[in-house]
């Protein structure tokens, strides 16, 4: 064997040794170390408006000029402020004689009271017609901003929704054809988060 040969194998031992004892020694360092497990929910809240009494109105023999004032208590039963409430209207019309050539809606008129205390401060008038082809931002900007404000119905609270309704004695309509007739009122109150 060379003299060569010996330096080259020796250097290769030697290589091989100084990259073993970095590899042991970069080995050697250790780290305390610890770990956390999070139980994390996430839980909806609800929004959970209720509405008392559950009838509006039931009334017979109603005739032009009546008027009949129903008090209903809207309560925040959830755990969400509710930001806006507003009314769906649906009524149909059982047409006994089947003479109708108006609409018993247009002339059932729907006033919206401040309070049970003050029959005279109306937030707002309509009739049940309008009512129904209004649009839900339309129903919270004229009846229920006014009363509910931009603050809402809060977790826990209660208003009291005041309406008096009257059978108009319009003079120029022939009001004979409802003699019998029944009209069958549907009021649903939806409730809309605040959304900030």
């Amino acid at each position: 064997m060379s003299n060569n040969n010996v330096k080259k194998q020796l250097g290769l031992g030697v290589a091989t040794a100084a990259l073993g004892l970095t590899l042991i020694g970069g080995g050697t360092y250790a780290y305390f170390s610890d770990s956390v497990t999070t139980n994390n929910t996430f839980a909806a809240g609800t929004l959970d408006l209720s509405a008392s009494p559950n009838q509006i109105i039931e009334v017979d023999n109603i005739k032009p000029g009546d008027s009949f004032i129903e008090d209903f208590e809207l309560v925040n039963d959830g755990s969400l402020d509710i930001g806006s409430v507003t009314i769906d209207t649906n009524y149909r019309v059982i047409d006994v004689k089947g003479d109708n050539t108006d609409d018993f809606g247009d002339f059932i008129e729907v006033e919206f009271l401040y309070n049970v205390n003050n029959f005279d401060e109306v937030i707002y008038e309509t009739t049940l017609s309008e009512l129904q082809d209004m649009s839900p931002e339309a129903v919270n900007q004229n009846i229920f901003y006014p009363e509910l404000g931009d603050r809402g119905l809060p977790v826990g609270e209660s208003h009291d929704l005041v309406v008096q309704f009257n059978f108009k004695g319009d003079v120029d309509a022939d009001l004979n054809q409802f003699q019998g007739d029944s009209l069958q009122l549907d009021w649903t109150f939806i409730a809309t988060q605040d959304i900030e």
